[in-house]
């Protein structure tokens, strides 16, 4: 199975999971929504710096939103260097790394060690209220992010949330 078609079957199932079967049937009315890489890498970021307030991540929600209930997509384009303090979300999520080397821990302070290093095609859990932490080495990563909303994002100590004094 190619990469292409895996993600598209994760898709799929992350859509059709016990969370999305719950919903009412007007609640689970998708728009008709079909875009290649090319399509996706050609739009603008939509959430600024995203949850987390890092500048170099960016938010791009693809379908549906974040801060409403319901299901949500996004894809989280994250620069060289950057580094996540651990924070946790409301709703659970599903990320997909598409590009890049993503390396993401578990746990309420940042810890190399606890590190997990997911290339493409590799899938992981952000579990409502679940601390997690994460960064890039030498080259952007891309995440798609799948959850159910309304999010936000607390980081586990106030000091390293970087929209705290803004």
């Amino acid at each position: 199975m190619t990469r292409k078609k895996f993600v598209i079957s994760l898709v799929a199932a992350i859509l059709s999971s016990a969370g999305w079967a719950q919903s009412t049937p007007s609640e689970q009315q998708l728009p008709d929504y079909a875009k290649t890489p090319k399509e996706l890498a050609a739009i603008a970021p939509t959430g600024g710096a995203g949850g987390s307030g890092n500048p170099k991540v960016r938010v791009v929600n693809i379908l549906g939103d974040p801060s409403k209930p319901g299901i949500y997509s996004q894809l989280l384009r994250v620069g060289p260097h950057a580094q996540i303090a651990a924070h946790h979300h409301a709703g659970d999520r599903i990320g997909t790394v598409l590009k890049g080397t993503w390396h993401l821990g578990y746990g309420s302070k940042f810890d190399r060690i606890k590190l997990h290093t997911l290339p493409p095609g590799s899938v992981y859990t952000e579990p409502t209220g679940g601390p997690h932490f994460a960064m890039t080495e030498d080259e952007e990563v891309i995440v798609l992010i799948t959850g159910t909303g309304p999010t936000d994002t607390v980081y586990e100590n106030p000091a390293d949330d970087p929209t705290a004094n803004k």
